[in-house]
C-alpha cells in the first residue's frame, strides 16, 4: 500500500472517532450556576420550642391561680359550717332548755291542786269527796300531757308487742285471753308524739 493511502485512512478513521464522541457539559461551571438557599433550622426549632415554654408557663400561673382561689373558698366555707354548727348547737341547747322550762311552768298549777287538796282533806270526814278532789287533779294532769304529746297505751287484751311492752310474768291463756294476748298491766306505758316513753310492763297469757 502506498504512503498516500495509509495517510488518507487514518486521517478518516480519526474523523470518525471525533463525530461520534458525545459532547460532555462542563459539570463545574452548572454547579456554580445553581442558586443556594440558607435553611435555618436550628433557629426555627429554638423558636418554637421557646414560645411552647412560654405557653405551658402561662397556663401553669393561670392553674396556680385557680387552686389558690379554690382554697381560699374552701376555707372560707369551712369557716361558715364551723359557725353554722356551733350556732346549731347553741339554738339546739336553748330550745331543749326553754322546752323544759315550759313544761315544768305547766306542771305547777298541777302542783297547786295537790297543795289545796292536802289542806282540804285534812279535816275531810267523807272520803267520797276527797277521791273526787283527787280524780280532778288527775284528769287535769291527765290533760296536760295529753295536750303535750303523751299518751297512754291502750295494753289489756292487745297483742303483746316485745317493742312497746315489757313481760314481766306469764300466765295460763284461758278463754277470756287467748295465747300471746295481754291479761294484764302491772305499770302503764307512754307514747311522745307516737315514740316510746315508757314500756309498759304487762302479764302475758301462755
Amino acid at each position: 500500500m502506498s504512503q498516500n493511502k495509509q495517510d488518507d485512512k487514518r486521517q478518516f478513521e480519526a474523523e470518525s472517532a471525533q463525530a461520534e464522541q458525545p459532547e460532555v457539559m462542563d459539570v463545574d461551571s452548572s454547579i456554580d450556576e445553581i442558586p443556594t438557599v440558607e435553611v435555618e433550622g436550628d433557629s426555627i426549632d429554638e423558636s418554637t420550642e421557646s414560645n411552647e415554654i412560654e405557653t405551658l408557663k402561662d397556663l401553669l400561673q393561670k392553674k396556680e391561680e385557680e387552686v389558690e382561689k379554690e382554697k381560699k373558698e374552701y376555707l372560707f366555707l369551712m369557716a361558715e359550717f364551723d359557725n353554722f354548727r356551733k350556732r346549731t348547737l347553741r339554738e339546739r341547747s336553748e330550745l331543749v332548755k326553754s322546752a323544759s322550762e315550759k313544761v315544768l311552768q305547766g306542771l305547777l298549777p298541777i302542783l297547786d291542786d295537790f297543795e289545796r287538796g292536802i289542806d282540804a282533806t285534812k279535816d275531810a270526814a267523807d272520803a267520797n269527796a276527797v277521791r273526787e278532789g283527787m280524780v280532778l287533779i288527775y284528769n287535769k294532769f291527765l290533760k296536760y300531757l295529753s295536750d303535750n304529746g303523751v299518751k297512754p297505751m291502750e295494753t289489756d287484751g292487745a297483742e303483746f308487742d316485745p317493742d312497746r311492752h315489757e313481760a314481766v310474768a306469764m300466765v295460763p291463756a284461758d278463754d277470756a285471753t287467748p295465747k300471746g294476748k295481754i291479761k294484764d298491766t302491772v305499770q302503764k306505758g307512754y307514747t311522745l308524739n307516737d315514740k316510746i316513753l315508757r314500756h309498759a310492763k304487762v302479764v302475758v297469757a301462755q
